[in-house]
């Protein structure tokens, strides 16, 4: 399944409800740039090995452009701008005043030695110099990229240009430059817009079963915020394996068995299920918060979860779509579901900006106040129009950017 493909279909079914210009439409349908590049790594082992690395710069419209980097093997050019066009639909439902990218390396990064890691990440910002920077387009971490890595990325760029620059990536370390909140915002985020679904559908949420997708930074994070506030999570999948116990997973226990063995293979008092006894399990919310495309036409009819919540991005096909809106599924999109993490990467490029740093209870009210309005207007959009929550999602969206184009001229 193509990613872009899926993209763009999601764009055209929702341009048509809203009458978009179509020369908007037009523009949204490729990326502003696509920029390709070859990293040669001197391995710890002597040998050199070439690398290759994408960056696509979407969509402007509203601002410079935003978007992570992924360090992993399934990179590919399509995935990028799939993600890139995501990100600028995500800008745009928050009203961050900032354009979509994204960026990748095709690599295994655990193959790396931290050595090796470093050189890569360097020679990243040295291959994408002329096109990144504070006003132009600021990174981000995404799948196996970390704080670590950006703040490499970051003292890389301030050397190249001569002075400290700081705000030409977001996710940093908090000792340069991170802004307090932003490891648990795209989980935190996704939480306040789950509790606000879960309160439209008139649910009481101690009695609530809930089934998550991923265990990396934010499905643990969201595992450990649901579990605190009277979740019952009964289900929990890496990508090792994936554990179940109907009554429920005592989660900081789950994630310090996770912390020492580096898989959920094995934890006691959890039965292994295959995945596709994961799809389908008798639980009332499901939340991927892995990879794309984990939601199909061949799974999402087994799916008795009445509220998905899209941790992940592009986690469901747009076959899969139908199918779960005809079952009256409810979905929270990743548009705005993982949105958190952007909101907050974009408060840390205003501190840097500023040089004025924010407090950890000012960055979550300023997250919860962007949220939950936009959860808000996409609920409201989507009752007026008749339509799923993405599509809804996607016309708030797709409105302010014909907006900010129409003025610019």
């Amino acid at each position: 399944m193509n990613a872009y493909d899926n993209a763009l279909r999601q764009l055209e079914k929702a341009a048509n409800l809203i009458n978009l210009d179509k020369e908007v439409l037009a523009r949204l349908s490729s990326p502003e740039k696509v920029v390709m590049a070859s990293l040669p790594i001197r391995m710890d082992d002597g040998s050199l090995k070439i690398f290759q690395a994408y960056r696509v710069q979407y969509n402007s419209a509203r601002g410079p452009y935003k978007g992570g980097i992924r360090f992993h093997p399934q990179v590919d050019l399509d995935e990028v701008k799939a993600l890139g066009f995501w990100m600028t639909i995500k800008c745009a439902v928050v009203g961050i005043p900032m354009g979509g990218g994204k960026g990748g390396v095709i690599v295994d990064p655990k193959a790396l030695s931290l050595g090796e890691t470093e050189r890569l990440s360097r020679a990243w910002i040295r291959a994408f110099r002329e096109i990144i920077g504070p006003e132009k387009d600021i990174p981000a971490p995404d799948v196996y990229t970390t704080p670590q890595i950006m703040a490499w990325m970051a003292d890389e760029f301030s050397k190249l240009v001569g002075k400290p620059s700081l705000g030409v990536v977001t996710g940093k370390p908090i000792e340069y430059g991170g802004s307090l909140g932003r490891g648990t915002a795209t989980a935190t985020g996704g939480f306040y817009v789950l509790e606000q679904a879960v309160a439209k559908l008139g649910w009481k949420k101690d009695k609530l079963k809930v089934a998550i997708q991923g265990f990396g930074n934010a499905g643990a994070i969201m595992a450990k915020l649901l579990y605190d506030a009277g979740y019952k999570v009964v289900a929990l999948a890496d990508s090792r394996a994936i554990i179940h116990n109907e009554h429920g997973l005592d989660v900081d226990s789950v994630a310090q068995y996770k912390e020492e063995t580096k898989s959920l293979g094995g934890f006691k008092g959890s039965k292994e299920i295959s995945r596709e006894e994961f799809f389908a399990l008798d639980v009332d919310i499901l939340i991927p918060a892995a990879l794309e495309n984990q939601i199909t036409k061949d799974n999402a009819g087994s799916i008795k979860a009445k509220l998905v919540v899209e941790l992940a991005n592009g986690p469901t096909t747009p076959e899969a779509d139908e199918i779960m809106y005809k079952n009256n599924i409810t979905l929270v999109p990743d548009v705005l579901a993982n949105a958190g993490g952007v909101t907050v990467s974009y408060f840390e490029w205003l501190q840097n900006i500023s040089n004025n740093y924010w407090s950890e209870e000012e960055v979550d009210k300023e997250l919860k106040e962007r949220m939950i309005p936009s959860f808000e207007a996409i609920w409201q959009m989507s009752i007026d129009k008749k339509t799923a929550l993405r599509t809804a999602a996607f016309m708030v969206a797709l409105d302010r950017i014909a907006q900010a184009s129409k003025v610019r001229g």
